[in-house]
């Protein structure tokens, strides 16, 4: 395999990286404004575009972007960039942290609080097993809250609000934490719902109040399955990926985020039934196998292909599985699936990931390091 002089001192950059980040707090207050599992730390895509650099007039996308780090790390260094997911609450995210604040969002917050308190004008959804993991009082606060945020005509107060509601969907359920799903007693009670929710607004306005000009970048998100998307999704020219696809029978999104889609309207069953890598894929009759993980990875990078711009690059985070008793190297699939593709493998990084990274099922999977596949569009 033969590299130009450029993709030989990219690789030598990247090879002198520590890329452990051990020395690095990785605290990011706009990544604070909402709980999500197994985040990109934002070390990792801000070092890849420094580093790699991003040609004049082309944008960065991330086709699983998740909370949305690439975007904002993307948006901080002043580049465009575009942003997929399936899962609506991780597009809300992303959206929320990349869009300009609403001036008006706190007085509205307080206002949709106060009329919640007193109002009877609502409708407590039809959710599965919602007085198991609700109880009554608190089922009755959340619906009042909602019905009031849904009023608000101001589409990006009224995005930023649903945030803030979003994120305090576990607090005040019996589910004991974002990492545990078990129904517990807790002593929460309704105005805990509004005393969260506005404690919740309270930290997205401090955030995204510090640093106005960092939102001058334009993002786009999609809320879309990536490996049905097209050139024509795209109204831009993407000069560099920067991404972690799900990983099998590893983390599940959907199940994550279950509830606090119902709430918000969403329908998590069918983010379910689309999620590459959800466990329930690999543990039901006729499941998945890893064969089918391949067959979804490479529709997926004969995609970046096609959309990545002559010799932009592909970067990829991804750890290994374990099927049924059986470890799955995957980022040597992706490796396999890139040459394929077309694709020349520029390096390959193997990182730790810290033990403080929780997910329900990190327990079985046991996923202790990572790698960082970095791919040329030749």
């Amino acid at each position: 395999m033969h590299f130009d002089n450029n993709i030989i001192s990219i690789k030598e950059k990247l090879a002198s990286i520590d890329w452990n980040f051990s020395d690095i707090k990785t605290a990011d207050d706009l990544n604070s404004i909402h709980p999500y599992p197994a985040k990109f730390i934002p070390q990792i895509p801000r070092t890849l575009i420094k580093e790699i650099k991003v040609p004049s007039g082309t944008s960065i996308l991330d086709p699983f972007c998740g909370s949305g780090t690439t975007l904002t790390e993307a948006q901080s260094l002043g580049i465009p960039s575009v942003g997929i997911d399936l899962n609506p609450i991780a597009c809300l995210i992303s959206r929320v942290k990349t869009q300009p604040f609403p001036p008006m969002f706190q007085e509205s917050a307080e206002k949709c609080v106060q009329r919640a308190m007193t109002s009877r004008n609502y409708v407590i959804p039809e959710i599965p097993n919602l007085n198991h993991w609700f109880k009554v009082d608190i089922q009755h606060a959340l619906a009042s809250l909602l019905h009031e945020i849904r009023s608000v005509n101001d589409n990006l107060i009224r995005e930023a609000l649903q945030l803030a509601f979003s994120s305090i969907i576990v607090r005040v359920s019996n589910q004991e934490s974002d990492t545990r799903y078990a129904a517990i007693e807790k002593n929460i009670e309704s105005k805990d719902v509004f005393n969260l929710f506005l404690s919740a607004c309270k930290h997205i306005t401090k955030v995204k109040s510090e640093n106005p000009s960092r939102y001058l970048a334009p993002v786009t998100v999609l809320q879309k399955d990536v490996l049905t998307i097209t050139n024509s999704d795209l109204d831009q020219r993407i000069g560099l990926v920067i991404t972690s696809p799900p990983y099998p029978n590893a983390y599940e999104y959907w199940l994550y985020h279950k509830y606090r889609m119902w709430w918000l309207g969403y329908d998590p069953i069918n983010v379910k039934e689309h999620e590459i890598g959800a466990r329930a894929h690999y543990f039901k009759k006729n499941h998945q196998t890893v064969d089918d993980f391949k067959n979804q990875m490479e529709v997926f990078l004969s995609l970046m292909r096609k959309i990545v711009i002559k010799n932009g690059f592909i970067c990829i985070v991804i750890g290994r599985s374990i099927i049924h008793g059986q470890y799955i190297d995957n980022a040597s699939i992706l490796e396999e699936l890139a040459m394929k593709c077309k694709m020349d493998v520029v390096i390959k990084i193997t990182r730790k990931i810290p033990s403080n990274r929780k997910s329900f099922n990190l327990s079985y999977a046991k996923i202790k390091e990572e790698t960082i596949l970095v791919l040329h569009n030749k």
